[in-house]
């Protein structure tokens, strides 16, 4: 889980370091494309070859990843645009849509005990944005709607891994949205420079390890343990946004942050309670 908030927080620094030269499209173009890549080359080099790129699901896969490409547009959207510990307290809002969406499209049960701390979270929400009191920004509320772009990619992860192994997941992810992000991209595109695309290649690697500790992480311990671990990322990015951006420590980000994150904690408590 260190390597995970280490991975992520490098991530948050070298995709503003990329918004220097190119905008969000062709960032997020340029990142499916080398994860592609490295998706393919991995299964190259493994023994399973193209078996990897089988699927039977491929309609879930494109469901999934349209909506992965929604929360990924809306991190990276807003991640030029807020403060780095106002983006990360509003995208731990994803595991809460996860239980608003889960019993309309999975038909899971949404107990009294979720239900309130789901409530927990979104008052949260409410105490990070102070609707009312101040201006709501775009990027918040691009970044909400990311949220929930990945709780859909969440909840399509959930039903895919029940028969597609890891690397097919990210291989479609990658086949998707690189078409997708090149369409997007296609009339401002230019070839990045060479500091601009070791940055993009950086952003890359960081997401497939960011993504691949929790996992790992996950099939080491219970989520009870290594769930509360994650949302370190909190405090973390804080510092770096004060020492690399000189951004402020805004008590209210980390009161709404603390309130969202007991809300995720809740779910989990409700989660390992289950028969």
């Amino acid at each position: 889980m260190v390597g995970a908030m280490v991975s992520f927080s490098t991530m948050a620094v070298a995709g503003r370091a990329v918004f220097e030269e190119l905008d969000v499209y062709q960032l997020m173009f340029y990142r499916s494309a080398i994860s592609l890549s490295m998706v393919v080359l991995y299964a190259a080099c493994s023994s399973g070859g193209l078996e990897f790129f089988r699927t039977r699901r491929i309609g879930l896969h494109i469901v999934r990843n349209s909506s992965h490409l929604v929360g990924q547009f809306g991190w990276f959207f807003a991640l030029g645009l807020i403060p780095l510990a106002q983006l990360f307290a509003l995208e731990f809002t994803t595991p809460l849509w996860v239980a608003v969406l889960a019993p309309l499209l999975l038909g899971e049960r949404l107990t009294r005990m979720r239900a309130a701390a789901v409530a927990m979270g979104f008052v949260g929400v409410l105490v990070v944005l102070r609707p009312g009191l101040e201006d709501v920004s775009l990027g918040s509320i691009v970044m909400l709607i990311g949220a929930v772009g990945f709780a859909g990619s969440l909840m399509g992860t959930k039903r895919l891994a029940r028969t597609e192994r890891p690397v097919t997941i990210l291989f479609y992810m990658a086949l998707i949205q690189t078409p997708v992000g090149l369409m997007l991209a296609i009339h401002d595109l230019i070839w990045p420079s060479l500091v601009t695309g070791l940055w993009l290649i950086l952003v890359a690697i960081l997401g497939f390890t960011a993504h691949f500790c929790i996992v790992r992480a996950f099939s080491l311990a219970d989520a009870i343990v290594v769930a509360p671990m994650d949302f370190l990322r909190l405090p973390l990015i804080a510092v770096v946004g004060v020492l690399m951006y000189g951004e402020p420590l805004e008590l209210w980000v980390f009161v709404g942050g603390g309130l969202i994150l007991l809300g995720n904690y809740g779910n989990l408590i409700v989660e390992r309670r289950k028969p």
